[in-house]
């Protein structure tokens, strides 16, 4: 069952804003069921604000050097996203750990994507250290934020091969090409209702119509 209006999305940045463009470009051509209401950073010249104002999308910049305690920054974070009454906040290239102030307020209702198979390489250089730790398959994971770095209850993921002669820059870049297909996924399960969070794990409810092919022989691999 689809919801009966689209999900109001909130997306957090910190830099130049491929995946915020992805999403953008899925809720236009239709693919999914969510439209970005607000972006908003903690730089003030991040690119990825840039893009929003050319979809017409409205921005906010929220400087952190403003607040001293972190709390009272997530706060005005907060304060942006309840005001455009945001269904799920996206974090795309946001690079600050959220509170457990900000992640009950939103629990379940945030979502990031990293580059790497997690629990694997969480956090900064993932790529580099993947290829550091002679590894053959890398990929990308998108998961509900919680307390940690990149901790969270993972939604989907995709593998990704490494090749011998790859650099941080060749691996970083083929994952990314994933990174842009599986977020928008994400995000349209989750306007689905079809997302289910039962301690560590995500799990997917078939679609009527998945339900309805299983019957006839088909085979699907969630999500």
């Amino acid at each position: 069952m689809y919801p009966s209006r689209k999900v109001k999305l909130g997306v957090l940045v910190s830099g130049r804003g491929s995946n915020l463009q992805a999403i953008i470009d899925a809720s236009e051509a239709g693919r999914i069921d969510a439209e970005v209401v607000i972006v908003i950073s903690d730089v003030a010249d991040a690119y990825a604000l840039e893009r929003a104002r050319k979809h017409k999308i409205d921005t906010a910049f929220v400087d952190p050097e403003l607040y001293t305690m972190q709390k009272d920054f997530e706060k005005a974070v907060i304060d942006i996203l309840e005001k455009y009454e945001v269904d799920l906040v996206c974090m795309a290239g946001f690079m600050r750990i959220l509170s457990p102030y900000f992640i009950n307020t939103y629990r379940n209702r945030i979502m990031n994507i990293h580059p790497a198979l997690l629990p694997s390489f969480p956090g900064l250089h993932a790529q580099k250290r993947a290829l550091n730790h002679g590894v053959k398959f890398s990929g990308c994971s998108v998961h509900f934020a919680d307390e940690g770095t990149d901790t969270g209850p993972i939604i989907i993921q995709v593998v990704v091969p490494v090749f011998d002669d790859d650099t941080e820059e060749t691996l970083a870049a083929r994952i990314l090409n994933y990174e842009h297909q599986i977020y928008p996924r994400a995000i349209q399960l989750f306007a689905e209702g079809r997302l289910e969070v039962r301690g560590r794990r995500v799990f997917c409810k078939k679609s009527e119509k998945e339900r309805r092919d299983e019957k006839e022989g088909w085979v699907y691999i969630n999500p």
